[in-house]
């Protein structure tokens, strides 16, 4: 009976200093933190640069096609622009991929600092907080600014 009773206090003593250090539930505002991020800009620019450059390829070869005269020639054109438009296409979804992760894993880096800064348990993207937590967004996009 003694150990039970010593063994209830351990696990209240546990329980209560784990209460008693729970910072709660931080969350961040993803598009504004987005918005502030000068990489993230520059990431999104380069992506729009290369979705533009596409456009371009095709009114280019849309030309090109429209001056051809046998359709022969325009078979073998179409095939030739669809080969090359798929491998153009594929380096702008990798492109994009890419970035969006490399965006992604620094915001997050970022979050991480400034949860275990303020001794919180988790951090949510603010869609997911229906009422209550704490908004980080600020911190998070200063974080972000010193790590250059």
């Amino acid at each position: 009976m003694k150990n039970l009773k010593m063994a209830l206090v351990a696990l209240s003593l546990l329980t209560l200093t784990g209460i008693s250090y729970a910072g709660g539930i931080g969350y961040i505002d993803y598009a504004k933190v987005i918005d502030n991020y000068e990489f993230a800009q520059r990431a999104t620019k380069e992506v729009d640069a290369k979705g533009l450059e596409m456009q371009q390829y095709l009114v280019d070869k849309e030309k090109e096609y429209k001056a051809l005269d046998t359709p022969l020639k325009k078979q073998s054109f179409e095939q030739r622009t669809a080969q090359e438009f798929k491998a153009k296409e594929e380096a702008y979804v990798n492109l994009k991929a890419k970035r969006e992760q490399e965006v992604y894993s620094k915001i997050k880096e970022a979050a991480k600092a400034v949860m275990v800064e303020q001794k919180l348990d988790a951090i949510m993207d603010e869609r997911g907080v229906f009422v209550g937590g704490i908004d980080i967004t600020d911190n998070v996009i200063n974080k972000l600014r010193n790590l250059r």
